[in-house]
């Protein structure tokens, strides 16, 4: 947190010291959404941690830097071996700042259809870009770097997002803690999107252990063919190796266009310009707080909506 002293009367702020990129990775906001909830029984609150404050952008940084560290750790990555994964975007974004940062050469097999401003991203941060084809999303992406590492095992170092326990374990190590110090303890619910989905079972287990009476509510597309970017619908895709069924007491779909009328809803009610998954995310979290007569609903916005300004219909709504 900021340090704050005062000076004849006004109050100085002292930015927080960071001796690189990496050091400010997490600690990220947790915002009460307050126009949005006006309607709610008042014993009911929600709140999201605004994840594009990390130095990337997104809530990806955390899982990217756990990865790349223990990769580095266990000797997996350095002396010019290539950081190989998919992605829909985010964590190739993450994967490619901390690249850079570090020195370790990246590259992502990504949807052709992935936003104009991720790609651009990915190329001014350096990595190598090997498209897919977007009818196939993120599944086809994950085809393709399998693939490519089949062929070079020894050039890459397959990071896999989907498979690798380092993703949910950085949420475990830090989202989950985040939000139990920023709440007091007080959550009473939990609601996080379903992609690779190492935030909801690492944030989940963490919350579990720590309090053991938080619901935990997964957030995922109503359909195979869906535009909520980063996110799976789990009964038709391939399934990521660290999801684990049994965790979310119950899941819950939203549609591509309740999401899309969140996401404006959220910026123009609340001043937050937030991406769709976001958009998904504060839907199913509105709803969950809308069954209850007093509790604390906490979800996770992964990134702001800078990304997605080239689709215009989102921005141009009513």
């Amino acid at each position: 947190m900021a340090d704050i002293s005062t000076l004849s009367g006004v109050k100085i702020y002292k930015a927080r010291e960071a001796g690189n990129l990496e050091d400010v990775v997490g600690n990220t906001p947790l915002l009460q959404l307050r126009r949005l909830t006006a309607h709610l029984n008042p014993g009911v609150r929600v709140f999201a941690k605004a994840e594009w404050f990390n130095p990337g952008g997104s809530i990806k940084d955390r899982p990217a830097l756990n990865i790349i560290r223990k990769a580095l750790k266990q000797g997996k990555l350095g002396d010019g071996r290539i950081l190989l994964d998919s992605t829909s975007g985010n964590m190739g974004i993450a994967y490619a700042t901390f690249g850079a940062t570090l020195g370790i050469p990246v590259t992502l097999a990504i949807p052709a259809n992935a936003s104009s401003e991720r790609i651009s991203i990915l190329k001014a941060l350096g990595a190598k870009l090997v498209l897919t084809d977007p009818l196939e999303g993120s599944d086809g992406a994950l085809r393709k770097a399998s693939e490519l590492y089949e062929k070079h095992p020894e050039k890459y170092f397959y990071a896999n997002q989907y498979d690798n326990p380092a993703n949910w374990e950085a949420h475990y190590l830090s989202t989950g803690p985040e939000i139990v110090e920023q709440t007091q303890g007080e959550i009473t619910h939990f609601v996080a999107g379903l992609g690779t989905s190492g935030t909801l079972t690492g944030t989940g287990r963490y919350l579990r252990e720590m309090l053991g009476k938080v619901e935990l509510i997964a957030t995922q597309p109503d359909s195979p063919f869906h535009g909520l970017e980063g996110l799976k619908h789990m009964p038709t895709a391939i399934k990521p190796a660290i999801f684990d069924p049994q965790l979310p007491d119950r899941t819950q779909e939203v549609t591509t266009e309740d999401a899309h009328r969140m996401v404006l809803q959220l910026a123009r009610q609340e001043g937050l310009f937030v991406g769709i998954s976001s958009g998904a995310a504060a839907w199913v979290a509105l709803k969950v707080a809308s069954e209850l007569d007093q509790g604390v609903v906490v979800t996770v916005f992964p990134d702001a909506g800078y990304k997605y300004l080239s689709d215009r219909q989102l921005w141009e709504g009513n």
